[in-house]
């Protein structure tokens, strides 16, 4: 299959790319920059050409700006606009191509588990309602701004994806440093869900998402085992070697981070991964420990 990434630059598109090419199949970048081979340009706030789709199988759509830094007014609507704007360009190009030629038949988008919200000891499915917050919000305009190519007939998925375990980048990245430092420790009470997955299986599941024709919509890219945050960082430390004696208290990532604190580190999602179980995905890092151990090779 020809399948086009958008955010091909990004963590996990750097990871799907050659995910994608061991297994047969042959990714094309779409860049902002002018397209060298094996590319598509595109500009997320202009119409895209269906033309430059006609020959493509599937869409992989990761592009959006990253959600770490200070929450002012303008950073949460460049956010929010980054999204659901690029989305929008995208699956529009996509529906248009696909009246003409029947070609992609697939269009899959990353999305967040933030969908949910902080939902507490609730045990999170793809069929449990909306939550509130920014992040819920972005998630649910996110996946709403998917429906021209939903509306035209293809197969869209949401990969409303967990906390991503990799050592160049997402929140393990932020942690590595004070934890070898000897400085980790819970955050907050420790007792909010944290549901992770590793790198690998971002991308397995992703590639799955794209060959599994029975698999649609939102689907909860987490691993099969959603932790407390407290369980989390003794695990980490267990798996670095280092004590973890130095906990984050709430006023202070409330002072200092604010919402965004909130949001990403205070609040609890138990999400767990019903359709990509349902419809025979394996997880190649199942077990925390494991998934510190490939993340840190």
């Amino acid at each position: 299959m020809r399948i086009l990434i958008s955010g091909a630059s990004g963590l996990i598109g750097t990871a799907l790319t050659p995910e994608l090419r061991a297994a047969g199949h042959e990714p094309v970048a779409l860049v902002r920059r002018p397209a060298g081979p094996g590319e598509v340009q595109w500009d997320p706030n202009r119409p895209l050409d269906p033309a430059k789709l006609a020959d493509s199988d599937a869409v992989v759509h990761l592009a959006g700006k990253n959600v770490a830094g200070l929450w002012t007014k303008k950073f949460k609507q460049e956010v929010l606009e980054s999204r659901v704007v690029g989305t929008r360009t995208l699956a529009t190009a996509t529906a248009e191509s696909f009246r003409r030629t029947g070609k992609p038949r697939v269009f899959v988008s990353a999305s967040g588990m933030s969908y949910y919200g902080d939902r507490g000891d609730e045990l999170l499915t793809e069929e449990s309602s909306a939550g509130a917050g920014f992040l819920a919000e972005v998630a649910r305009q996110w996946e709403a701004a998917a429906a021209p190519a939903r509306d035209a007939g293809l197969r869209v998925v949401a990969m409303r994806t967990g906390i991503v375990l990799a050592r160049d980048g997402g929140a393990l990245k932020s942690l590595l440093l004070p934890f070898r430092l000897g400085l980790g420790g819970r955050v907050g009470s420790g007792k909010q869900w944290w549901s992770w997955i590793a790198l690998d299986d971002v991308v397995g599941a992703m590639r799955f998402a794209v060959e599994k024709d029975s698999l649609q919509g939102p689907v909860n890219t987490v691993g099969p085992a959603p932790i407390r945050n407290a369980d989390f960082v003794r695990a980490l430390g267990r798996q670095l070697h280092r004590p973890t004696m130095f906990p984050l208290p709430e006023f202070v990532v409330r002072t200092v981070m604010g919402e965004m604190g909130q949001e990403m580190l205070l609040a609890s999602a138990r999400v767990l991964p019903a359709k990509l179980n349902a419809a025979g995905y394996t997880f190649r890092h199942a077990e925390l420990q494991d998934a510190f151990a490939a993340a840190l090779r």
